[in-house]
């Protein structure tokens, strides 16, 4: 009946039977948020509490969602009949743990581009406190953004014992997790898990260097292990710079929650009377078709949305600190600079070391936090650097650590209050470094004013690379004197109250976001910095890996990639064509290079400069994963299918699987002819391969691996 004659009527029908079976709520109030492939929907019961019944595909006719069983209550509170970890604890000055939120109202308006924001209020009748939940859903690209504001509207403060940004509930078969674990040099390295009953948490206690050791996203599969073209993929991720929790729980029923914000560990939070405190967002989409189309949403949302420039260029560059460590003078960098001009790049980056008199950074033991040129090394300071650069043609990037200090500075003797630390045990020093404490408004003068110092000084600095390389260690702030707790929420605001100011003044600075590699990479720091630092590891059989891992989460233009002496075995070609893949550069000693090898990075420049707009604005295909260890590939197709780049690798092949494995493209036109050729080749010479079709290309492939190890083609 339903497939035949299907109408408005009939559905009012069949919710009035449901009605009278007590399958719905009496005067249940649907509220729908839509993107056009995905809806997330609520409904306000007869007692106003408001429940989740579906996340997922849209339905074509909005008024079926009436027929859906609830799940669960979009902000589980404490103490409110919910048996299961909640979303929301608070505790006011009588030590009243409950908190019953029941709907009060919502709306819906147009917010930037052509997303909608729903706003719903709940509030506790009794205690007075107010949360607001709030849902921005972005249509074309299919995302959904949500946070949540707690009021409190009580006369003296309550405590916030956790605060949630999202709350999300599931109904499958089965769930399967993907999460992205790692530690320095080995960020990002995907493992996967079915979740079985009870909690899972995925989370970072560390304050600054936040996901050192588990990233800030996440990918849930529903019913089956979702693949790249296959099955429901849930991508997740938190725009927070610091410490975060997931929590995934699975209870007696089959059904999962997941709890997504900041991690309550060690930072309850006392919300004064008449306050508001904000959580931070979380993003996510949904795919049905596996975890590429959720990659390219979220990839499609950060371009247009999030990334500072998101839709620009970004620079080419050639670093010296793989070239010269801590050991240059103003020469080293002036020739440095000229090989930058021969390469063709377009910016040469100085990084550490460049710093500190009283106290020389000469190794990663002194200097840090006094900003001031090394007259030793620098004797006409870094506007010499920047005349040179100009002079050149190139621009001028300049490495900083600014929320760190070496023991050994004038910063520390001047004002050792200023840092996180004990002041009654021996500390513990993280490479020799201290954090310098940003809940502080004064520290956050003296960080603002080192960037804007440089920039004022020495205006043709055009990049800054921000660096950050230890957690909060020896937990102590002399300015949270009364509220300890609050020293990992009130450091990330300092610091985003830094970058805020750093932004409005200098609003098309660009600059890379770095923590002893990808140590922060998440969303919200995204809004300041054009990209972000992998990872340290430049290894290029390593970095198939931890690039595989971050183009889930992130666009390629946002991934810098590098070309180095790691892993000497490895063949320069192979290194090239990996950093390709992403925001290119180059951290190479030239003056010490073969001619030939010199001769391939400048046409290789040439090459990427050519095509590398498919790949920072295209849409990305993750062909074949390097987790089989034999081969991988990655595809860029521009957004009118035209033009495509695929990179092809042998990591570790077994005899004759590279015969035996054809190499399907995808999102091509299948009725459109396309004309492959072999480009970047080590010679410099092209190769025509042929012309085929679309349908071809995709259905039955092409050969791009061989049976050599180590061995790469564009």
């Amino acid at each position: 009946i339903l497939n035949t004659i299907y109408s408005p009527q009939l559905m009012k029908y069949l919710a009035s039977i449901l009605l009278s079976v007590g399958f719905l709520p009496l005067s249940a109030q649907e509220i729908v948020i839509n993107t056009n492939n995905t809806a997330l929907v609520l409904r306000v019961d007869k007692d106003k509490r408001v429940y989740q019944t579906h996340l997922g595909k849209r339905l074509m006719h909005e008024n079926e969602y009436a027929l859906l069983p609830q799940m669960g209550e979009v902000c589980i509170s404490n103490g409110n009949g919910n048996y299961f970890e909640p979303a929301f604890h608070f505790t006011n000055s009588k030590g009243n743990e409950t908190v019953i939120l029941k709907y009060v109202s919502h709306q819906v308006k147009k917010s930037d581009g052509n997303s909608t924001e729903t706003v719903v209020l709940l509030t506790d009748s009794v205690r007075q406190n107010s949360v607001r939940l709030f849902y921005k859903a972005y249509p074309k690209e299919n995302v959904i953004v949500t946070h949540s504001e707690i009021i409190n509207n009580d006369k003296k403060p309550i405590a916030l014992k956790k605060y949630a940004s999202s709350m999300l509930h599931f109904r499958a078969q089965d769930y399967y997790l993907t999460q992205f674990n790692g530690d320095w040099a080995a960020e990002a390295s995907i493992t996967e898990s079915k979740l079985g009953f009870g909690k899972k948490m995925i989370d970072s206690n560390l304050g600054t260097r936040a996901n050192m050791f588990a990233s800030p996203f996440f990918l849930l599969s529903l019913d089956k292990q979702a693949d790249e073209n296959n099955g429901q993929a849930i991508l997740g991720t938190l725009g927070w710079t610091g410490n975060f929790r997931f929590t995934f729980e699975k209870d007696h029923e089959n059904k999962l929650r997941v709890i997504s914000g900041i991690n309550p560990f060690n930072s309850e939070y006392q919300l004064k009377a008449g306050e508001t405190f904000v959580t931070p967002e979380f993003i996510f989409t949904y795919s049905d078709e596996g975890t590429g189309k959720a990659s390219r949403n979220l990839h499609n949302w950060a371009r247009k949305y999030r990334v500072k420039d998101g839709e620009g260029d970004r620079l080419t560059l050639l670093n010296n600190w793989e070239a010269t460590f801590f050991d240059f003078n103003e020469k080293k960098i002036v020739d440095l600079i000229s090989e930058a001009k021969s390469l063709g790049l377009d910016m040469f980056l100085l990084d550490d070391g460049w710093f500190g008199n009283k106290h020389p950074r000469n190794d990663d033991k002194a200097g840090l936090g006094d900003w001031q040129p090394n007259k030793k090394k620098l004797p006409n300071g870094i506007k010499a650097l920047t005349d040179a650069a100009k002079q050149q043609g190139v621009k001028f990037g300049l490495w900083i650590e600014p929320e760190m200090i070496n023991p050994k500075s004038e910063l520390m003797e001047k004002h050792p209050n200023w840092v996180v630390a004990w002041n009654d045990r021996e500390r513990y020093y993280f490479r020799n470094q201290l954090v310098l404490d940003l809940s502080n408004p004064e520290v956050q003068n003296y960080v603002y004013d080192i960037v804007d110092g440089l920039l004022t000084t020495c205006p043709d600095i055009a990049y800054f690379k921000w660096d950050c390389n230890s957690p909060l260690t020896n937990i102590y702030s002399n300015y949270e004197k009364e509220h300890q707790s609050h020293l990992f929420v009130d450091y990330v605001k300092g610091l985003y109250k830094v970058l805020d100011r750093l932004k409005a003044k200098y609003p098309k600075i660009p600059m890379m976001l770095c923590s002893g590699g990808g140590g922060r990479t998440d969303y919200e720091a995204l809004r300041y910095f054009t990209e972000f630092w992998a990872s340290d590891n430049t290894d290029p059989i390593d970095r198939l890996y931890i690039q595989w891992g971050f183009s889930h989460i992130f666009p390629a233009k946002t991934i810098c990639a590098h070309v180095t002496e790691w892993n000497r075995k490895v063949d320069l070609k192979f290194k090239v064509d990996v950093a390709m893949m992403g925001k290119m550069g180059f951290d190479l000693n030239f003056s010490t290079l073969p001619k030939a090898d010199a001769d391939f990075c400048k046409n290789a420049v040439k090459a990427y400069n050519g095509f590398k707009d498919i790949i920072f604005k295209g849409d990305l295909y993750r062909l074949v994963s390097p987790y089989s260890n034999t081969h991988t590939a990655t595809m860029y197709v521009d957004e009118a299918q035209k033009r495509a780049v695929v990179f092809a690798f042998d990591i570790f092949p077994r005899y004759s699987t590279a015969e035996s494995t054809r190499l399907k493209l995808q999102g091509l036109q299948a009725n459109k002819m396309y004309k492959v050729k072999e480009i970047n080749r080590y010679d410099g010479k092209d190769i025509e391969v042929g012309t085929f079709s679309g349908d071809y290309l995709m259905t039955v492939g092409m050969k791009a691996f061989s049976e050599h190890r180590l061995q790469s083609r564009i």
